[in-house]
């Protein structure tokens, strides 16, 4: 296991169908800070669904390159929201993961992406819906955030934080951001999903036609039938006196359909942001707009004040129907203020998401979140200099079968990456798994 991860352990739950995982987590070793040089955190996903042990490797090289591209930003003393953007940036660029390229085709087979971006200093934020043609769907979002913030349009007007569809690209051309050709963004991976799941849809779609003919000779025939599936040649449903017996067999769901990438940031100044991205679930219907786009849904930040004693950032991933109606990402913040930000998490996981009455119905929900608390405290009591500490608790937590993450601070050396998995016997969307770290950060001694 990663260095800063320990032994799993299951926990008793209130619920007999959750398994909570908790896992114990050691403080990191962190180096000396450098004299003038900038701190810093950053955590990512690549996201919650399934993350085959073959394409492990490129699932954390990927999340290692996007934190270093955070941290880069946050050295060179950019603003939480740029560092953010930046580690989303590397994360849509991959092939490997459902944002920007290589992102899900809808059922038209186009892409179309969501993304959204909130700043935890001023509390703005930003989002695109159901956007083409754009290579990276977090700059234009991250592009209506900064708008937003210089005021009011000409002749009164406020400015949009919110734009899909053909209006967003507009948008975004508009501001200076390159237009991409759609031929570009799907890639040899993607394009060979969607010809899959095509194949699958017609498949089911033969064999509802033949449960709906099924139905209409048994109100004709008291003693029963057995009819064979045209699409299959086996036997979809029997059915007979004393009612239906269905033996329909159930359509694979491909790998990548939950993948949602996002990115979570505190600066040296304490201040937070967040961001998701997501090409949304394969063959969606066109215009469909997920959580990574929806305020509260996909991503929170917002910085220490009255009411809160910690600054909070949250990114979310899943199946975005789910996370939109419990609108996780803001129930995780509010959660993350009281004292033990572990059983917090666990808590809004178990009794917000996985139990929540507004997915009463759905057999699993499925779905994962990365989260940081950070808050400023004083040097340890042994210490002669009194030197201001930046104390951050990153967690991440998925109730789908894994989880793909990466993190680092400007005062480590490299990335650290790990793939978070349920433990043999847990079943998705019926469990829950937590792990995390805690990080100090010093600030930087004047040069």
């Amino acid at each position: 296991m990663e260095k800063g991860i320990s032994s799993v352990e299951v926990l008793p739950s209130k619920s007999s169908q959750v398994t909570a995982v908790k896992v114990v987590v050691k403080e990191p070793e962190t180096k000396q800070t450098q004299r003038g040089k900038r701190v810093g955190f950053v955590l990512v996903h690549a996201g919650a669904g399934y993350h085959s042990e073959s394409k492990a490797k490129e699932y954390k090289h990927v999340c290692k390159r996007a934190c270093q591209k955070a941290i880069e930003k946050l050295q060179a003393g950019a603003l939480a929201t740029d560092a953010v953007t930046a580690a989303l940036i590397e994360l849509e660029d991959s092939p490997f993961t459902n944002a920007g390229l290589g992102s899900n085709l809808n059922l038209l087979g186009e892409i179309e992406c969501d993304a959204s971006i909130m700043d935890g200093k001023s509390l703005n934020f930003g989002a695109v819906g159901a956007l083409s043609g754009i290579k990276n769907p977090v700059s234009v979002a991250n592009r209506l955030l900064c708008e937003g913030q210089k005021g009011k349009l000409s002749a009164g007007r406020i400015p949009p934080c919110f734009l899909v569809g053909e209006g967003a690209y507009r948008w975004a051309v508009d501001h200076g951001i390159p237009a991409c050709p759609p031929g570009i963004m799907a890639t040899r991976f993607s394009l060979a999903a969607f010809k899959r799941n095509k194949r699958k849809l017609e498949l089911a779609e033969k064999v509802e036609t033949d449960l709906i003919q099924l139905k209409k000779r048994r109100q004709s025939n008291e003693k029963g039938s057995r009819v064979l599936c045209r699409a299959c040649g086996r036997l979809p449903v029997v059915v007979g006196k004393g009612g239906d017996h269905i033996e329909l067999f159930s359509l694979e769901n491909d790998s990548g359909t939950l993948d949602t990438v996002g990115a979570v940031v505190v600066d040296q100044e304490g201040n937070v942001a967040a961001a998701v991205s997501s090409g949304g679930l394969a063959l969606k219907h066109p215009g469909r707009v997920g959580q990574a786009a929806l305020y509260g849904c996909g991503c929170w930040a917002e910085n220490t004040g009255a009411h809160n004693p910690y600054s909070t950032a949250v990114s979310t991933s899943g199946c975005g129907e789910h996370l939109v109606r419990t609108i996780l990402a803001r129930e995780c913040s509010c959660a993350l203020q009281t004292e033990d930000a572990h059983q917090a998490l666990l808590e809004t996981m178990q009794n917000k998401f996985i139990g929540s009455p507004f997915l009463a119905n759905e057999d699993g929900v499925l779905g994962g979140v990365i989260v940081l608390r950070s808050c400023r405290c004083s040097a340890e009591p042994e210490s002669s200099q009194e030197k201001p500490t930046l104390l951050v608790e990153f967690l991440w937590s998925h109730t789908t079968e894994s989880m793909c993450v990466g993190y680092m601070s400007a005062q480590d050396g490299k990335a650290k990456t790990h793939i978070s998995r349920l433990p043999p016997g847990a079943v998705a969307g019926q469990s829950v798994a937590i792990e995390g770290g805690v990080c100090r950060l010093e600030s930087p001694e004047s040069s």
